[in-house]
């Protein structure tokens, strides 16, 4: 149970960050924010405030933030249709009702004659039934809502749709949710060496774990390390970043102690973190407590992290790695259970990783992806005028279907790997 709690507030919480970065800058650039969900499929809770509908959905893959003409919008009114419409008291439409009329005894009818919802917000029309057949045009409220099957949805005027911001706002309300993860992983970090400790820069033991190949070997609390392989070191974050890049490889530490130098082998234990592997020895260093030193320890660990997948990243570019690395949900889970068993401090540097994960990998120019919507943003700003947005929606549809088959796939090893094997 303390696994299952675990994973639902690690994941909410790396999406929540993701998506309240696209949701913020949407807003601060005026863009019409209709939805903000947490999780795909039906809707389990929500409520609605200030333009936005905030809703939980039952199947944890993701979220999204649906803004004003990004899709398709909702209701389209032509000529010859029959509407209903609400004003306030200065004559402006505050409320189209489409169907379901006879709910609405205020209203009144009409027949459109023309429409535009996009910029002049007018509507042109008959009152249906009056043999007068005169034509007078309405002003519509630029709040005013859609109401379709007793269900109402904010209009979207073109200066609120996504289409309509510069090249750099759109840029940055795309890039927003990817830049949320990584200041969520190095706020995460901060905290936690703030709460527990970040090691000192020197290259000095603190602790050696009893299962270590450290401990094995016969290193202490207090040893210094001098070199490694040759190449001298001269911080923890040095032993650290080496160590990490090296698991199952043989490696020679020169240590000091009490004065005198010893050399001793030691071979970094391979430990699957996530999509890819890393080498531990079975120490920690000296802790220091310090608002200062937390923040110099979150941002030297979220550099680490991220070159750290930004490689596994490449090696599966370059083929070193095979689809079989890759972890899915399932595969999330079951780390996540080996880290809530290894302590709190352990569970907080994985959230902090996934998250980094999360930032890089949608940041990849892969359709669907954010990094894919912003390859198009660029190449707009290059061209001088936006791609087709009937082929822009084919790429990403495409490679949506695309992520989908290798989330299956990938979840398919998972369950192979660790239940069936």
């Amino acid at each position: 149970m303390d696994t299952v709690i675990a994973f639902i507030i690690i994941f909410g919480a790396l999406v929540f960050f993701h998506e309240l970065g696209h949701l913020i800058f949407a807003k601060r650039s005026g863009m019409l924010a209709r939805e903000f969900a947490i999780g795909m499929g039906p809707k389990l809770f929500s409520f609605f405030r200030n333009e936005t509908l905030y809703t939980i959905r039952m199947l944890p893959v993701g979220g999204f933030v649906r803004v004003a003409g990004e899709d398709p919008e909702i209701v389209e009114i032509k000529p010859g249709h029959h509407i209903a419409i609400e004003q306030n008291d200065a004559g402006v439409i505050t409320k189209i009702i489409v169907n379901n009329k006879s709910k609405y005894p205020n209203a009144r009818v009409i027949e459109v004659e023309a429409v535009d919802l996009n910029h002049d917000l007018i509507i042109r029309g008959q009152i249906y039934g009056d043999d007068s057949e005169e034509t007078k045009t309405y002003e519509v409220d630029e709040k005013a809502m859609f109401v379709v099957d007793d269900t109402a949805t904010q209009i979207a005027p073109y200066h609120r749709q996504f289409a309509s911001k510069t090249i750099g706002q759109r840029f940055m309300q795309v890039f927003a949710g990817p830049l949320m993860n990584f200041i969520f992983a190095l706020v995460l970090l901060i905290v936690l060496g703030w709460v527990a400790g970040t090691p000192s820069n020197e290259p000095v033991f603190g602790g050696v774990t009893d299962d270590g190949a450290a401990k094995a070997a016969g290193l202490m609390a207090g040893d210094e390390v001098v070199s490694i392989d040759g190449e001298p070191i001269d911080s923890w974050r040095e032993i650290q970043q080496y160590v990490l890049e090296r698991p199952g490889q043989e490696l020679s530490f020169v240590i000091e102690r009490d004065g005198e130098q010893a050399t001793v082998p030691l071979t970094p234990k391979a430990v699957e973190q996530g999509e890819q592997t890393i080498g531990l020895i079975g120490v920690t260093g000296n802790l220091e407590r310090s608002f200062t030193g937390a923040i110099i320890g979150g941002a030297q660990d979220t550099y680490l992290f991220a070159k750290q997948i930004l490689i596994a990243v490449g090696k599966l570019v370059t083929g070193q790695f095979t689809i079989e690395a890759l972890s899915g949900p399932v595969g999330i889970y079951d780390q996540t259970d080996q880290f809530v068993q290894s302590g709190i401090v352990t569970l907080v540097r994985w959230a902090a990783l996934l998250s980094i994960n999360l930032g890089i990998i949608n940041l990849l120019p892969l359709p669907a992806l954010d990094g894919g919507r912003l390859v198009f943003i660029l190449l707009e700003g290059v061209r001088g005028k936006p791609i087709d947005p009937g082929k822009e929606g084919l790429v990403h549809f495409v490679g949506f279907a695309l992520l989908f088959l290798l989330m299956i796939v990938v979840t398919w090893n998972d369950i192979q790997r660790l239940f069936l094997s």
